[in-house]
């Protein structure tokens, strides 16, 4: 299992929580979900560090190539519906100047790839590409790399973006991730591209529908008590485009199977962004905003069980992902590793529910409340 904080999934950690305890039981039995999770599992932490590497050589060049970087940033601006996410003219050259030293720009890059989401989704498109090659009998190395590689950046891009809008982290480096953003999605569009027509429109589609829901969440954390249900489920679009559209697209969009791979790692990714929300409040010491428990607690005038009916809401989602696993042709080769996963997922958030349960947060919480 792969995460930002690896001591999740320790042997201490899975054995205080239903999901972990399974997760134990298959390793000391060596399943099949289990043997092909660990082999991704190596397979990207050896692959990790090349991909690092190409992402940073790739952004390098685009910066120190780029001529009118001015231009760059309006165009990312017009196509993001806003401002706030550029750099003011006069800033430019200096951010550049930075950028264009090579171990600036690695750091950076570092930064915003310390990610739950980007940890735990890299051996996952690995084995949805696998999958889908074996079931359609075809394959291909390179193409295989430049569609993992695109959609991890492109998921990447989330965490400069959520960073600078939120103004809670690394809020020195806010700048550089403004300059960065760009040629990121540049990068990231490039290498989808390689998937063919449809691939690159799934693509495009995606993004638009996760802007949607990263609006939704900017504007809610202006006013985080008119939030409600339709509110949250439009800022999820923010996951469920993301991560349903990457696995959607490791089938290279074909039918039935992408839509079985969109639909289980749609739902996947809206139940971690619950298990987010609890360890994000836990880090804090807030609720967050917006959030599920915040909407709930609202409803409630309870803290404690807007955390409880979170864990519900995570559930829930999860049930949906399994269902995909219903929808997967006879004999499907990997469908012990995605049930395997799904375990991996309610494990992450039983562990933090947990843990918020352990350090009774409730008063701290309640004072911090949005009035």
């Amino acid at each position: 299992m792969s995460s930002k904080d690896e001591s999740i999934f320790s042997k201490e950690a899975l054995m205080s929580t239903k999901p972990g305890k399974d997760i134990v039981k298959q390793a000391l039995f060596k399943s099949k979900g289990y043997r092909q999770f660990d082999k991704y599992k190596k397979e990207a932490e050896e692959e990790f560090p090349k991909f690092t590497k190409r992402f940073a050589d790739d952004l390098y060049r685009q910066i120190k190539s780029d001529g009118m970087p001015h231009e760059t940033q309006e165009k990312f601006a017009a196509e993001v519906g806003s401002n706030e996410i550029i750099l003011e003219k006069s800033q430019i050259e200096p951010v550049k100047k930075r950028l264009e030293d090579y171990n600036t720009l690695i750091d950076r890059i570092t930064r915003i790839l310390n990610s739950n989401f980007v940890k735990m989704t890299f051996p996952v498109f690995s084995a949805l590409y696998d999958a889908s090659s074996q079931h359609f009998g075809d394959g291909d190395a390179k193409l295989k790399t430049d569609l993992i590689d695109g959609h991890i950046i492109a998921i990447d891009l989330s965490e400069p973006m959520d960073r600078i809008m939120d103004k809670d982290e690394d809020v020195e480096y806010l700048d550089d991730y403004k300059l960065m953003n760009p040629y990121i999605l540049q990068l990231a569009r490039t290498k989808i591209a390689s998937g063919g027509q449809q691939v690159l429109e799934e693509f495009e589609k995606g993004f638009k529908d996760a802007r949607i829901g990263q609006y939704v969440d900017f504007k809610l954390k202006m006013k985080p008590r008119s939030i409600t249900e339709e509110a949250m489920i439009e800022c999820y679009k923010k996951y469920r485009a993301v991560m349903g559209t990457a696995g959607k697209n490791m089938a290279l969009a074909r039918l039935p199977l992408g839509e079985i791979f969109y639909l289980g790692m749609a739902k996947a990714a809206e139940s971690v962004g619950c298990g987010n929300e609890i360890e994000d409040s836990i880090k804090n010491k807030f609720v967050k905003v917006p959030s599920w428990p915040l909407y709930y607690t609202i409803l409630t005038s309870d803290i404690q069980k807007g955390f409880e009916f979170t864990m519900k809401k995570s559930e829930m989602y999860l049930e949906e992902a399994r269902l995909a696993l219903d929808l997967l042709p006879g004999n499907f080769s990997h469908r012990d590793f995605l049930e395997f996963l799904f375990l991996t997922v309610e494990h992450y958030n039983s562990f933090w529910f947990n843990q918020l349960q352990k350090q009774k947060l409730w008063s701290e919480f309640e004072s911090k409340l949005p009035k």
